[in-house]
């Protein structure tokens, strides 16, 4: 499978290319500034390009003969200081551009925050959410109410992952939810990057989630 991944160079994305590349398949790096950083593996191709332009997703798409478009941008500066750009107009340029190309598969990072801890009630809208992350997590659900209302034609996914994470083991062992946020018994919500990362290329390989969006916890 050809992949085009957005945020190729971050914590995530560093995570999908080595969970790609593992099993065989082709990735092409997306970063804002391909002299400033660092490929994370010497096979990833990287093209600079704009997430939030759908010009230019039709345009590597097409360039890269992709048969799937992967977005891992993060909601936060990165870590020379950048703005990160806006989660749903990278969604809607995704979508769009995806549309444009032709090319039918699309996954992209969501948060947690948009998980219900209840019938109807939202993570980020608990008591005790803190306050540092609210703006993160509104874009999170930005990011997948533009997907629920503007993927019609295209096979999208939008993953989620739990409330903590962070740098860990591949162990290929995690559970899966739709919208229910996930903690274990003692209520702690987390999965590493490469786990998600592993979940997220499962993802690629079986479309067992098309047209909704899945979270990932242990």
């Amino acid at each position: 499978m050809k992949i085009v991944l957005f945020g190729a160079t971050g914590n995530v994305g560093q995570r999908i290319a080595k969970e790609a590349l593992s099993r065989g398949h082709d990735v092409v790096g997306v970063v804002r500034d391909p002299d400033k950083v660092t490929s994370p593996d010497p096979r990833v191709k990287l093209v600079a390009g704009d997430a939030t332009d759908a010009g230019s997703v039709e345009r590597i798409a097409r360039e890269a003969k992709a048969d799937a478009l992967v977005s891992a941008i993060s909601p936060r500066p990165n870590a020379r200081g950048r703005a990160a750009p806006s989660l749903a107009a990278a969604s809607r340029a995704l979508l769009e551009g995806a549309q444009r190309s032709g090319v039918k598969r699309v996954i992209a990072v969501g948060g947690a925050g948009s998980l219900e801890v209840a019938p109807g009630k939202l993570l980020m809208n608990a008591p005790g959410f803190p306050d540092a992350y609210k703006a993160e997590a509104q874009e999170g659900y930005d990011s997948l109410e533009v997907f629920r209302k503007e993927g019609k034609g295209v096979d999208w996914t939008l993953v989620s992952p739990a409330a903590e994470i962070g740098p860990g083991q591949r162990t290929g062992k995690f559970r899966q939810t739709i919208d229910t946020f996930l903690a274990d018994s003692a209520g702690h919500s987390r999965i590493s990057f490469e786990d998600f990362a592993v979940a997220i290329v499962d993802e690629l390989e079986k479309g067992e989630h098309l047209g909704r969006r899945f979270g990932v916890a242990y």
